[in-house]
């Protein structure tokens, strides 16, 4: 069973249709789809909240198109499928790995050693 996600407004009991997050270092606030999943730092809001949104002072207000499609699209599917592809090849085998310096048969030795005073 699906769960229906709320508009985060107070008091309000709108199923959410858009996110809104915040980039604080362009002073920005976005408003688009609704997220995939339900992030701790972004809101969810209703159509009526989502049209009422105004920003602070200075701040810009960045609206993306709703896509009022559902589910993935053939680009999606065509995206996902070659992931899979590449991820299913098989990988070269690495180059072998010379040992350290300072260090004989890769066992590595202490760094400090003791020097002769020729005074």
């Amino acid at each position: 069973m699906a769960l229906l996600r709320r508009c985060s407004r107070t008091a309000c009991g709108r199923p959410a249709t858009t996110t809104l997050t915040y980039v604080y270092a362009d002073q920005t606030a976005v408003v688009g789809p609704l997220a995939t999943h339900a992030e701790p730092h972004a809101y969810d809001l209703c159509d009526l909240h989502s049209e009422r949104l105004s920003a602070p002072r200075g701040w810009e207000v960045m609206r993306l198109a709703v896509d009022d499609r559902s589910g993935p699209t053939s680009d999606d599917l065509l995206a996902l499928a070659d992931a899979v592809r590449e991820a299913a090849q098989p990988r070269p085998a690495a180059p072998p790995v010379a040992p350290p310096v300072g260090t004989r048969d890769g066992v590595r030795r202490g760094h400090l050693r003791s020097l002769r005073s020729d005074a």
